[in-house]
């Protein structure tokens, strides 16, 4: 089985909504628009990594993790790429990023 290159090949965190009302956040994924140009100059994995790390932080401060990592999984999902969420380790992240749905 080859191993996947997680980190390199993750797709933006960008969710196409991009509606910069939030102090000059867009409100869908939480990045200014210099950092989603500065996504596509990073390299490797250690930068991509704390990229997500800070952005999924800001995430769940602002109250909009759950919809951006359901957003998110679902873009790597259609460009046939491995989630990059499913990498970072799950002690350091909130339950909002579970994918089971939790049953009411």
């Amino acid at each position: 089985m080859a191993k996947t290159k997680t980190w390199a090949k993750a797709p933006s965190p960008c969710i196409s909504v991009c509606k910069f009302r939030d102090n000059g956040h867009c409100i869908g994924c939480g990045m200014t628009k210099p950092e989603k140009k500065r996504f596509k100059r990073l390299d490797g994995k250690a930068e991509k990594k704390g990229f997500l790390t800070l952005l999924v932080a800001r995430l769940e401060a602002s109250g909009r993790l759950g919809y951006w990592s359901r957003m998110y999984r679902r873009r790597c999902e259609k460009k046939s790429r491995p989630c990059p969420l499913d990498k970072l380790e799950s002690a350091a992240l909130p339950a909002a990023l579970d994918k089971t749905p939790k049953a009411a």
